[in-house]
């Protein structure tokens, strides 16, 4: 993995970061590139490693003509934007739980025996979910990658915004997924800014906060 960052100020990257809604249209992101950031952005950890995230990366002008009538009024990003990428979560991403186990012991990181413990307990308690329950997991697991990714882009100089309004029911099958297995997470528009974002306010620590 040859990580092309342009920007490794921390302070910058987390707190510089806003939400871009006008790019440079004459700025394409490589297939290479997004798959590096998309490996980057997936580092991040996930309930019992089973990674639910997936991603589709709608770059081409007849793709971003399909997804426009289901981006409600976030239009100015699909148009301007390198690329939109689509974020949505497995509901049956217990299935990889071996490939997934069996690379660790693979790479020396767990044994067979650990392994095979694991996923005796894992995969019953997965399966036995309820939809709504699994539903959870998987949108927690791939916001933290959203939000990883969005960090990864500032750092490869690119910027970012996440997007939840959308037609929920026909994303997925849009862009020729299963509907039932494939939940819409939330989409993220990519590219070179042409606006500089907007200053916004947040709550004071204490106002959130409760210690006991």
């Amino acid at each position: 993995m040859t990580k092309k960052f342009i920007n490794n100020d921390f302070s910058d990257i987390a707190f510089g970061r806003k939400s871009i809604r006008l790019y440079d249209e004459n700025i394409k992101i490589s297939q290479e590139e997004m798959l590096e950031m998309i490996q980057e952005a997936t580092t991040t950890p996930s309930s019992v490693n089973m990674q639910p995230w997936r991603f589709v990366v709608v770059e081409t002008d007849e793709a971003k003509s399909k997804l426009k009538p289901l981006i409600r009024f976030n239009t100015r990003q699909n148009d301007t934007s390198s690329a939109m990428i689509l974020i949505f979560g497995d509901m049956r991403c217990y299935e990889y739980g071996e490939e997934i186990y069996s690379a660790a012991v693979e790479q020396g990181k767990m044994s067979a025996e650990v392994r095979d413990q694991q996923l005796a307990a894992i995969i019953p308690y997965y399966k036995n979910f309820s939809k709504e329950q699994m539903n959870d997991v998987v949108k927690i697991d791939s916001s933290l990658a959203a939000m990883q990714f969005m960090l990864v882009a500032r750092a490869h100089g690119y910027d970012t915004n996440p997007i939840g309004g959308f037609e929920a029911d026909q994303l997925a099958e849009a862009v020729d997924l299963d509907k039932e297995r494939y939940v819409p997470v939330m989409i993220l528009s990519i590219g070179k800014a042409m606006e500089e974002g907007y200053e916004s306010v947040r709550f004071a620590p204490e106002k959130i906060t409760a210690f006991k």
